[in-house]
């Protein structure tokens, strides 16, 4: 319910359906790409690897770019409705898609990585003259610690923070939450606010 000119309104904001862009073709892409799908998310997968970024491996991706991260993130426009993950574990791939990532509006950027792998990355990134700043978005290792293994499991980790994110929550178990359970849906504060 909005106040406009003194007269109550009801609104109630319809937008496109979030977006995740995943660069990097393996296992836990298309277990990001199946669980997303279930949430109404639209997907798409780029890799620069044409044997990794195939319809057989990727069945649930709605979308697969073969290209190097520039002109994967230069076709796919990240905006304030994407979460971006990078899976790729080579900083030739890594540190480019990261950059491209930073430089868009994306509301999450998350990366696979060991702690020591983010740390080293970080430093790449700084090298590269990227500013400290600008790296703190990335989430990395990305996902919430749900003592993830499988890709499946690792892809509900990662889902769970980039939905936490996406409302700004801490992710944490809700028995210890002050807040509301239900968070209002993205953007809602903003457009009543």
């Amino acid at each position: 319910m909005l106040e406009l000119d003194g007269s109550t309104v009801f609104a109630d904001v319809y937008g496109p359906p979030p977006r995740l862009f995943v660069y990097g073709a393996v296992d836990t892409a298309e277990a990001l790409c199946q669980a997303a799908k279930l949430l109404g998310w639209t997907t798409t997968v780029a890799d620069a690897r044409a044997r990794f970024a195939t319809r057989e491996r990727l069945p649930s991706a709605d979308a697969l770019v073969v290209a190097w991260p520039e002109e994967a993130f230069a076709q796919f426009e990240p905006d304030l409705g994407t979460a971006v993950v990078v899976l790729t574990h080579d900083d030739k791939f890594d540190l480019p898609a990261l950059q491209a990532a930073l430089a868009s509006e994306a509301f999450y950027i998350g990366a696979l990585g060991s702690r020591r792998n983010q740390e080293r990355r970080r430093e790449r990134l700084l090298e590269a003259g990227v500013a400290a700043a600008d790296i703190d978005r990335i989430a990395g290792p990305c996902g919430l610690d749900l003592g993830a293994e499988s890709p499946a499991e690792t892809a509900l980790s990662i889902l769970a923070e980039i939905l936490a994110t996406r409302v700004g929550r801490a992710g944490g178990p809700l028995k210890s939450a002050r807040s509301r359970i239900h968070a209002e849906p993205a953007g809602s504060a903003a457009q009543a606010g």
